[in-house]
Parts: C-alpha cells; sequence; structure tokens
C-alpha cells in the first residue's frame, strides 16, 4: 500500500464512531492483505469491566506444543476510546506499522500510554 493511501485510510477510519465500524471499514478495504488480515479477527473481540472500565480485548486460540488449546487475551482499547486507538492496534499488530506512524498518517501525535 502506498503511503498516500495508507494516510487516506487512516484518515477515514479515525472519523468511525469505534471498533465494530473500524473494523467493517477495514473488511472492505482495497488492500486484499488489509481486508484479509482484518476478516480473520471478526468475531475475535470480547467485552470485560475491569477495575470500573469497559474494556476491549482480542481473543485467540492456539494449539500449543502439547496438542491442548490455549486462549490468548490481549487489551486492546476502552469501550469509548476514539477508534484510532483500534486502528494504530491494527496495523501495528498485523503489519508491524508502529504506532506513532499510524497516528501521523491522520495528522496527530502519539501519547505513549503511562505505565502503572
Amino acid at each position: 500500500m502506498e503511503q498516500q493511501d495508507f494516510e487516506t485510510l487512516v484518515k477515514a477510519l479515525a472519523e468511525t464512531k469505534g471498533l465494530p465500524e473500524a473494523l467493517d471499514m477495514l473488511k472492505k478495504c482495497e488492500d486484499e492483505e488489509v481486508a484479509a488480515a482484518a476478516e480473520a479477527m471478526t468475531g475475535q473481540f470480547s467485552l470485560a469491566e475491569i477495575d470500573g472500565e469497559n474494556r476491549v480485548y482480542h481473543v485467540t486460540t492456539e494449539t500449543n506444543d502439547n496438542g491442548e488449546e490455549e486462549e490468548f487475551v490481549e487489551h486492546v482499547m476502552n469501550v469509548g476510546d476514539e477508534a484510532l486507538v483500534f486502528v494504530a492496534w491494527f496495523f501495528y499488530t498485523q503489519f508491524e506499522i508502529k504506532n506513532r506512524d499510524t497516528y501521523a498518517a491522520a495528522g496527530r501525535t502519539y501519547k505513549q500510554p503511562k505505565r502503572s
């Protein structure tokens, strides 16, 4: 994908109302790799309330060396966060594009979350 196309896509995704709408837009992307990655993620998100926050998690299952299925859970964003948080996570996990580069494509500055 050309840089200009990436920037156009990220800006459009940043304007969506949240993860479901952004994921749907990614599934319809003209870039086949992006669309396939988004399609593969369908149904892999879960909500959980932790410490009073509604959080969105990406949940996958893989078979370990012993043939047993293991569940992996990764915090993606909180409910109410802007869609760009999901978009940056998507491009980092699927294409190793750094969060700051995705934010820059949207014309924004990425701020590293504070560690607790």
